[in-house]
């Protein structure tokens, strides 16, 4: 009886197993390819800057490499380097998967940049800032306000003026 449930688990999971595997080769690119490639992060904010990257070691790539999708400008990768990077556009559509292509000898492989959710619209069409942060201001001169000032002078007086009262108060004892 105990065979029974063993062979029938371990059928299980070689059937699982089999099924499993051309998913898992059909999700990864670089298993149709003679050259591997990634794109680094897989999933990126729109405006946001990814590496493109080529596997030359496996020789299937001797060439340029050209890289090309909907979400980027085509990018071209030179014979003597194995990386570029490229600027997502700032309209890609949140939550979607664009395919990327990468090209080389003749040869194409694909796989998926997704753009992640939840970006905020760009305040300048650069996305990085021209100058340094404004700092300096914490509390010394931002936010000069008469009125804030005299209410907490107001205060200092009048807690200086208690303490001086209540420490030269006299008692019925001391003998007035």
């Amino acid at each position: 009886m105990r065979a029974i449930r063993v062979a029938s688990a371990a059928l299980l999971g070689v059937g699982a197993l089999t099924l499993a595997a051309p998913a898992a080769m059909a999700a990864d690119g670089s298993n149709i390819t003679p050259f591997g490639f990634s794109v680094m992060p897989s999933t990126i904010a729109a405006g946001g800057q990814v590496t493109l990257q080529l596997d030359r070691d496996s020789g299937g790539c001797t060439g340029s490499a050209t890289v090309s999708s909907g979400v980027f400008d085509t990018i071209t990768i030179p014979g003597n380097r194995s990386s570029a990077t490229a600027v997502v556009d700032w309209d890609a559509k949140p939550g979607a998967a664009y395919k990327v292509t990468f090209s080389c000898n003749g040869v194409s492989g694909s796989t998926d940049l997704t753009i992640a959710t939840g970006r905020t619209t760009p305040t300048s069409p650069t996305p990085y800032p021209y100058r340094g942060v404004h700092a300096g201001e914490g509390g010394s001169v931002a936010g000069f306000d008469l009125k804030e000032i005299g209410l907490g002078a107001a205060l200092i007086a009048g807690s200086v003026g208690a303490a001086y009262h209540f420490s030269r108060r006299r008692t019925g004892e001391d003998g007035a």
